[in-house]
């Protein structure tokens, strides 16, 4: 199972946000790059950025930072927030980063999100943020009528790789609903569930390998000293 750090921004800085709620942050660090070389050093092989400015606006706005961790380490980076366009979709990929993130564009426009599979494949991973068990979109401040099934049904045949992320529990570190991701796993053979939001514990992580799930995402964890990184690589 593949463990991948995360380091969300907020104004340049390294924060994490508590079910999503901006109003409810914390600072772990002035200094991303930095927060991006001790994953490396411990032994992370990829990262997960999410620009949180990009997510509740019209276009990711910490490019820079994204340019200086790619310049800084050999991480394999997969970047989140803000990508609505296929100018920023290029402007990400062209900055570094291995991977595009996207989610509300494939609610709100598939067409778009199909055109642009057809152009970047699987340079591009599904994010399917869920909260009380539907999808939301728009920075997690909007709610749709889909279900995570729904939304991965939808692109199945033409998505490797699906970041799913229980709202609720970000940031809680209070552990993941092992059987909704279980079930999804199981129902989705053909592409690699990507667990996001809640691990609080290295014993959660082993109930995950065990449970047949492929990747997870480990964020606040690893900032509160819950996990330490020389147990995860």
């Amino acid at each position: 199972m593949d463990i991948i750090p995360a380091i969300d921004i907020l104004s340049g800085r390294c924060v994490r946000l508590t079910q999503g709620d901006y109003g409810r942050k914390k600072e772990y660090s002035s200094d991303p790059v930095e927060v991006a070389r001790t994953f490396e050093q411990a032994g992370a092989k990829r990262l997960h950025l999410v620009d949180l400015d990009g997510a509740r606006s019209a276009a990711p706005q910490n490019l820079d930072v994204l340019r200086s961790i790619v310049s800084a380490t050999s991480l394999v980076v997969e970047f989140g927030g803000g990508i609505k366009s296929e100018a920023s979709l290029e402007a990400v990929l062209e900055a570094g980063s291995r991977y595009a993130i996207c989610g509300s564009i494939a609610v709100t426009a598939p067409d778009t999100f199909s055109a642009w599979l057809d152009r970047y494949g699987d340079r591009i991973i599904l994010g399917v943020d869920v909260r009380g068990g539907l999808v939301a979109t728009h920075g997690w401040l909007k709610t749709t009528r889909l279900t995570a099934v729904d939304a991965i049904s939808s692109w199945r045949d033409r998505i490797k790789q699906v970041i799913v992320t229980e709202i609720d529990r970000d940031g809680m570190l209070r552990g993941v609903n092992l059987e909704f991701y279980a079930g999804l796993q199981q129902q989705f053979p053909g592409q690699d569930i990507v667990v996001s939001g809640g691990i609080g514990t290295i014993e959660q992580l082993a109930e995950l390998k065990a449970a047949g799930i492929r990747a997870v995402i480990v964020g606040k964890a690893l900032y509160e000293g819950r996990i330490k990184l020389e147990s995860l690589f």
